[in-house]
């Protein structure tokens, strides 16, 4: 076996994600077909490149040494695979990343409106696009900081914070009896299932942190957003959800009572330059989509202005 760029990139995803299951959701691959690989890998170089651990997975000796030699050489064949599309596309690719939002098809229309033409990458971990930007995979990313849980800013980003607090709220079946009200107490659902996604940085944390907080233990499994969705139109969990999420005839977005869980919005990019490009039509397009969704609407007219966006970049006020 001859190592090859993919084997060095799948070397960085896991010591950038600290886990096998994180590397594999952000290369797009199984895990288990991931875990073969690196075995593969420590075969052809004759050691450990990680230890495995209940807190996931940490560079041995011999890894840091692999990963100080690869990393140069994946971001140069990234940089040369974006010079390469950039000069096959006339300069006009616009790269951007992001977590889950309603303001992002907002934001791609905005600035395809503006001559730029956005690509798109998807990814639940924040940290992950963050690492991507810094290594030139994309231009900008849009991500949130899950409170408590700071991110990990590579060196040499640079980020403007869209909101400095999004309350998050939770999505409910419609015949729940919480649901009649507007705000709802955490503890009001400690004998529900509640659906949680472990995969994305931070959340599964403050969830628990917001749990103790209100004296409860519920029953919790684990799953992406979507699923949760579709099992909240079913009666079957309840679970967090942006405040900018829509209700529908089979489920209810309702704030939760105080606030209990919050995130910061950020626009993360290498140059000022990109971030003064993607910032505005983002603005707009967050604006419009807090516009859209009645329950945030409503939150933002009574208590928004507690909510401070940073000084540089506000949004502007609901009209």
């Amino acid at each position: 076996m001859e190592l090859e760029v993919r084997h060095l990139r799948a070397l960085c995803a896991i010591a950038d994600t600290g886990s096998l299951h994180s590397a594999a959701r952000q290369l797009g691959v199984a895990q288990p077909s991931l875990s073969t690989q690196l075995r593969r890998i420590e075969q052809e170089l004759g050691g450990t490149l990680f230890v495995r651990a209940r807190t996931g997975c940490r560079p041995t000796p011999l890894g840091s040494l692999v990963l100080s030699r690869a990393r140069p050489l994946v971001a140069e064949m990234r940089s040369l695979v974006t010079e390469a599309r950039a000069a096959a596309t006339g300069g006009q690719e616009f790269r951007v990343g992001s977590t889950a939002s309603k303001a992002l098809a907002g934001w791609l229309r905005r600035l395809r409106a503006r001559g730029q033409e956005p690509t798109l990458h998807m990814n639940v971990s924040p940290n992950a696009l963050l690492r991507m930007v810094a290594d030139g995979q994309l231009d900008v990313a849009f991500v949130h900081e899950v409170e408590g849980s700071p991110l990990r800013v590579p060196e040499g980003l640079r980020v403007r914070v869209l909101m400095d607090r999004e309350p998050q709220f939770v999505l409910l079946p419609v015949d729940h009896p919480a649901a009649a009200r507007p705000a709802v107490h955490v503890r009001e659902l400690a004998g529900d299932r509640w659906m949680i996604d472990p995969t994305v940085d931070g959340e599964w944390e403050a969830v628990q942190r917001m749990f103790r907080a209100a004296g409860i233990s519920p029953h919790v499994l684990h799953g992406d957003y979507h699923t949760a969705a579709a099992l909240v139109a079913t009666g079957e969990v309840v679970t967090v959800c942006q405040p900018t999420a829509l209700s529908r005839p089979d489920m209810s977005v309702r704030r939760l009572h105080g606030d209990p869980l919050g995130v910061r919005l950020l626009l993360a990019a290498r140059t000022e330059t990109d971030l003064d490009g993607a910032l505005p039509a983002l603005e707009e397009a967050y604006r419009e989509a807090a516009r859209l969704a009645p329950a945030y609407r409503d939150w933002l007219e009574l208590e928004g202005a507690g909510s401070t966006p940073h000084p540089r970049t506000p949004v502007p006020a609901l009209p």
